[in-house]
């Protein structure tokens, strides 16, 4: 009789809102000592320098916080995936952290076609997302909730960036303009078209071409006749290699801009245009804040050296994306102590919705609103050789905006 009766108080307290920590709800992946977070990308094949050494700076970025303390008396515990740059690998990867791992948020993606193929399935799950170096479009417009990313920049933006940059630094009035045939290409060129319309006497001439072309003689034939006073390129890195080694054999002589999704290993892109005799007149996109050089920079690269010896001493590591990672773990980080102790994804959502964060890395700071999951619009210039990169004064950004 006794029992009964404590558990009728038991059930009558807890109807009152007076519940055990036991029985008070709570979202999955944390307890009172660990946030766990899934962390994805490409580790393997074709698509692996897209997020291998991306994955290695959000690591040891937690792994610093970890080891000063964690976040409000919480380690962060890292469950990793590979996803191979496939959007149904992602997709399994993103099921498997949610439903089998239990993750609190996700924290992953490097290849924008792959990332935003998971939306829907982020959407119903309601786990908070925070991408790692995929700018991920799709998945970011209009605004989802859950989704944030562009850590590294914007796809819309970053054509914009490249007009601008061509415009303003190049004296550009007729610029050629080498995109991919799907969405991909079309978000780019919405904001290059936006950009070169606010500037007013700006003329895009537009070749579209596949992701896996091949033979790339008549789109350069039609820029060359066109007479571009500059040529941006806006496509990965193969497609890139051909276009730039098919402008030379043709004589073309215009600066070249390529953006930031096609310059993912430097040494492999002399290799493949056919050495730096290619490279005369030919521009980088880049969204750090300077070159990998510069002093500003260098506890990034001597953080990666000190965790990762063995990867540091071998040739093309750390990659050309590996800074993008920390900007990524800082945001999540930043938001993860702004949501407080009494933690929930719903705080986290809270937090990023009003985040402004620099990182000292990026081009611009990480920039959010309930409007805008894009973290960042602005992009620096290098100019570059073969051999040598000299900084452009400047940073330019895209002025487009979403507008639902």
């Amino acid at each position: 009789m006794k029992s009964f009766k404590k558990l009728a108080l038991a059930v009558m307290v807890t109807a009152f809102g007076v519940a055990s920590p036991v029985l008070a709800q709570q979202d999955p992946g944390i307890t009172d000592k660990t946030i766990k977070i899934g962390l994805f990308s490409p580790l393997s094949g074709p698509g692996m320098a897209y997020g291998f050494d991306v994955v290695n700076a959000a690591k040891m970025w937690y792994d610093k916080i970890n080891k000063e303390g964690g976040i409000h008396g919480r380690k962060i515990e890292l469950v990793i995936e590979d996803t191979r740059c496939n959007a149904n690998d992602l997709l399994a990867a993103v099921k498997k952290l949610v439903e089998q791992e239990k993750v609190f948020l996700l924290n992953g993606g490097s290849c924008s076609a792959a990332v935003v193929g998971a939306r829907e399935y982020i959407e119903r799950a309601k786990v908070p997302h925070l991408m790692l170096n995929a700018s991920g479009d799709g998945a970011l417009y209009p605004p989802s909730r859950y989704i944030y990313g562009a850590f590294s920049i914007s796809q819309h933006a970053l054509g914009g960036s490249a007009v601008q940059f061509a415009a303003e630094h190049l004296k550009a009035k007729k610029i050629g303009y080498i995109n991919h045939d799907d969405a991909y290409g079309t978000w780019n060129y919405t904001a290059a078209q936006a950009q070169a319309e606010h500037l007013g006497d700006v003329q895009l001439n537009v070749q579209s071409v596949n992701p896996n072309i091949n033979d790339v003689t008549a789109p350069m034939l039609k820029i060359r006749a066109a007479n571009p006073d500059a040529l941006i390129l806006t496509t990965y890195a193969r497609p890139a290699a051909l276009i730039i080694r098919k402008a030379k054999e043709l004589g073309f002589n215009k600066p070249i801009i390529l953006t930031v999704t096609g310059t993912a290993d430097l040494t492999q892109l002399v290799e493949n245009v056919g050495g730096s005799e290619a490279l005369q007149n030919f521009y980088i996109q880049d969204v750090l804040k300077a070159l990998p050089t510069d002093p500003s920079l260098k506890w990034v690269y001597d953080m990666y050296r000190e965790y990762y010896p063995d990867l540091a001493a071998k040739p093309g590591h750390p990659q050309s994306y590996m800074p993008y990672g920390l900007a990524s773990a800082m945001t999540v980080v930043q938001a993860l102590k702004e949501a407080g102790p009494d933690l929930s994804r719903e705080k986290v959502l809270d937090a990023l919705e009003k985040m402004t964060l620099e990182t000292n890395v990026m081009a611009a700071p990480v920039q959010f609103s309930k409007s805008e999951h894009a973290a960042l619009k602005s992009a620096i210039y290098i100019k570059f050789d073969g051999k040598n990169k000299e900084l452009i004064p400047g940073t330019y950004k895209s002025v487009w905006e979403y507008k639902p």
